[in-house]
Parts: structure tokens; sequence; C-alpha cells
């Protein structure tokens, strides 16, 4: 207790601009929270419903920013998650998605699958290594010399594990096999006793219908059992909840819906009252926000004769190995597609002495004259251009996780990979969603500017004294 102590005042004293604002209240824990596929408009249609410690309580005396987005498209949990902690885009952190195709092998691979490290109740192996930069997480262990206390909890592996980031205490997450929640060997060499205790005691009442509650029962048992926020070096909690709604034969369950929007506030009322009543309410601050995205049903476009239509990906990949056969000799210089990504085999083509600028340019011109077709992108234009549209497409791409070409199909149009039905269809249209800072130091208020997400890390980076990840280039809010 005396080293963590010390620790604190070391990390008020070490720098001149933070010892001046030492008077400024600083929270001994802080709660980030991503909520999967959370909407303001969702929110907002089951107030009456709600209760008083929720969300009414973090939209009434928090500052919440109305109008939030993410710096990127295309976004999903997995790298909405990772611009929340490393404070930047995928085209720096490296998480383009939950999956991607690996290079070397043209398997499909997770944003947290690794080998080297076993599960702990779970067959899944996991580590946080794909994680190019760091996060907020990491720069309170490094700044606190690996005082401050870290953990990571959410329904989904993927999000508990970037959450976590590469120096967490633990990640843990729920097993929907084994109906138990779950960790890696990268962070215990055995489940700690509160973990096993929580899995003997509550894990069979939990379902994959009801693990928000999961989740906020294994946070404050966390919280009780490591003596986080119970000092004066900051520690960090990171959780992720759900409010997607399954989709039925294309139909929402509005029901359902109404019943997971409830059963949220409930759980973050039982979250926030649970540890109010545990550190202080003037000692934590909570930033609650959403992943940017939501699954929603197909819509028959051609029903209400608007322009609509399927563009086949692996069908186009073969017709561009064709093409590129006729141009240079045949061979085969297409290798895979992976959704809207096509890999080339670039060793052949190197091999071959073809100039790979000339084929990419000649690969876009062929693709762009296909039904369907909004745009094609190549990798030297994404890691060269940022203007206009292809802007966020470019804070996206990532190199190493992604193809050699990128379509993007005509709004209403499907886009269909024949071999392996992946699928999506075009949609520009923004998702509604919040920023909410609660706690220490927040006063009440709403903001109606846009914020884009990669705020948060260095917002609370200055909240609690210490550096912002290290390709966080954004400002803190004020």
């Amino acid at each position: 207790m005396i080293n963590r102590y010390i620790t604190a005042v070391i990390l008020v004293a070490a720098g001149g601009p933070a010892a001046a604002q030492v008077s400024r209240p600083i929270p001994r824990l802080v709660v980030n929270i991503a909520i999967d596929q959370l909407r303001t408009d969702y929110i907002e249609a089951f107030m009456p419903s709600y209760g008083a410690g929720g969300f009414k309580k973090l939209l009434s005396e928090g500052t919440v920013y109305q109008n939030a987005q993410y710096t990127f498209a295309p976004v999903d949990r997995a790298s909405a998650v990772a611009s929340i902690t490393t404070g930047t885009s995928p085209a720096n952190n490296g998480i383009t998605g939950f999956r991607w195709l690996d290079k070397e092998t043209l398997i499909p691979t997770g944003c947290v699958d690794d080998e080297r490290y076993g599960g702990i109740f779970t067959k899944a192996k996991s580590s946080p290594q794909n994680i190019a930069t760091t996060t907020i997480n990491d720069e309170l262990k490094i700044t606190s010399d690996g005082a401050a206390i870290v953990y990571s909890i959410a329904a989904e592996r993927d999000a508990a594990v970037i959450g976590g980031g590469h120096a967490a205490d633990g990640a843990v997450w729920f097993d929907k096999d084994n109906l138990c929640w779950c960790s890696s060997e990268y962070y215990f060499n055995k489940a700690p006793q509160w973990l096993e205790g929580y899995n003997l005691v509550s894990a069979n009442a939990i379902t994959a219908d009801n693990v928000n509650t999961g989740v906020t029962g294994i946070a404050l048992q966390c919280v009780m059992s490591t003596g986080m926020g119970r000092d004066n070096v900051t520690d960090m909690l990171s959780l992720a909840y759900d409010a997607k709604v399954p989709i039925d034969k294309d139909v929402l369950n509005k029901q359902l819906l109404q019943y997971k929007y409830i059963q949220l506030d409930k759980e973050l009322e039982r979250l926030i009252t649970g540890i109010e009543d545990r550190v202080g309410k003037n000692n934590v601050l909570f930033v609650v926000t959403s992943t940017g995205y939501c699954n929603e049903k197909d819509v028959d476009y051609a029903k209400y004769r608007i322009p609509n239509g399927t563009f086949y990906m692996n069908r186009t990949a073969n017709l561009l190995n064709m093409y590129l056969g006729a141009i240079y000799g045949q061979d085969k210089y297409v290798e895979s597609c992976f959704y809207n990504q096509i890999f080339l085999n670039i060793k052949k083509i190197e091999q071959k002495r073809i100039n790979t600028s000339e084929l990419l340019s000649r690969a876009q011109t062929f693709i762009m004259q296909l039904s369907g077709v909004s745009n094609v992108f190549t990798s030297k234009n994404l890691l060269l251009s940022g203007d206009g549209g292809s802007l966020r497409l470019r804070n996206w791409f990532f190199p190493d996780n992604c193809g050699d070409l990128v379509v993007e199909v005509s709004p209403g149009w499907k886009l269909l990979n024949e071999e392996n039905f992946q699928q999506y269809t075009s949609k520009e249209s923004a998702m509604p969603f919040p920023l909410i800072f609660y706690g220490t130091g927040v006063t009440a208020e709403e903001n109606a500017e846009p914020v884009t997400i990669d705020r948060i890390a260095p917002t609370i980076a200055k909240s609690i004294r210490i550096r912002a990840p290290n390709a966080c280039s954004a400002p803190p809010l004020n």
C-alpha cells in the first residue's frame, strides 16, 4: 500500500504541468465502458421505463456528447474497442476487424488468436499481440511502474482482450460453450480465486441472453477482490456490454429490443451504484460509449423500386485473374478474397518482374467498369492518399491485414462471396450514438458538436495525469 502511495506522489511530482494541476481531482478508478451496438434512438425510445440510476443518471449528471463518431469505416466490435483504448484508428493500431485474412496462410484468423497462450476454462488461445500500439491501460501501467490495477471484462473474447491491452493484470470473458467466465494464460498461470469462486456460485445462471448480468457481477467481484480504487494510484477497469438484438428472418423483435435496453439500464445502475458505494462517488470516473455500428435487417430494395443488385466477389476475382492473364501471361495473380478485399500474389508478380503499381492500376480500372461498383481503392492509394471520401477507409487500412484491392459497392447493393457466403450491404448512413463522461471532475452538460472516439483515450490520460497512447494524436476533450 505504501509503495502504491509513493508511486502516486511520483506521478504528480514528476512533470511540471501535472504538478501545477494537482488541485484538480484525480479519480482513483476509471471505468471505461463500450456498449456493443448501442444507439441513441433506442436509448430515447425506452426512457420512460428506465430507473433513476442508469441511463438517466448518466445523461442528467454527466457531460454528454450527443454526436459521437468513429474516424474510420468499416467499424465492428473489435476495431471499435481498439480505437477507444488506443486513441487512434486501425491504420495505426492494426485491429481492422474481428477477423482478417492471414496473408501467409490465406486462412481467416481472429484478431486475438494466439497459439502460444492456452485458455483458462476455455479452448480459445488468446493474447493482445496484434495490437500494434500502446493502449490507455498500458500507459497507466507504464507510468505507475506496474502499481496500477488493470482489468478488462466483456461478454466477448475480442472485446475483453483488446480492452485490456498488453499490460493488463487480466482479461475475462464469457465462454458460451462451457457457460463460464474464462481467460488466457497470457495473464494468469492459473485462474485467480475470485474468478473460480464466481464461476462456482454464479456462472451457471448466466446464458448468452443475459450475459450483461454476468459482466456487472464479475466486474463488481473484480473491484472488490483486487482492491481497485482503494488507494491513491488510479486503477482502470475496461468493460464491454451488449446491446445488440438478433434479427430473425429479417424481422427485428421490438419486444426483445425493449427488454434488452431496460435490462441494460438496470445493469448500468447496478454497476454505478456498486462501484460508487465501494470506491466513493467522488473517486470514480465512468466513460460510456457505443461501438458505433448496428446489425440491421436486410431491406428488399427491389420491392420499393430502389436501385439495388448483388456484386459477386469471387466471380469478380476470377474475371480479374483472366484479365491480368491476357495482359501478362496466364498465371495465378489473384490469390484470394475476403469480404470486399482482393489479395494478389505479390511474390509471383515481383518474380515475373511486373510493375506492381501498373498492375494495380489496371486491376482498379477493370473492376471499376463492373455493375454495382462505387469505387475501387488499391493498397498504394490507401497508403498515400488522404483526401475526399477515402479518408475513413484510409484510416481503417492496415497493410499487414488488408487486401491489395478494396471494392466499395454502390448504396443498396449487396456484396456476396459465393464460396464462403460472406456478405454485406453498402450503407453510408451514420448511426447516432453518445459519448458520456460521468464522475470525478465532470460537470453536467450537453454538447451537440461532433466528436470522434479517438479522443477518449487522451481525455482519460489528461484526467489521470499520464501520457496518451503512443500512436494517439487526437487532442483531449475539455
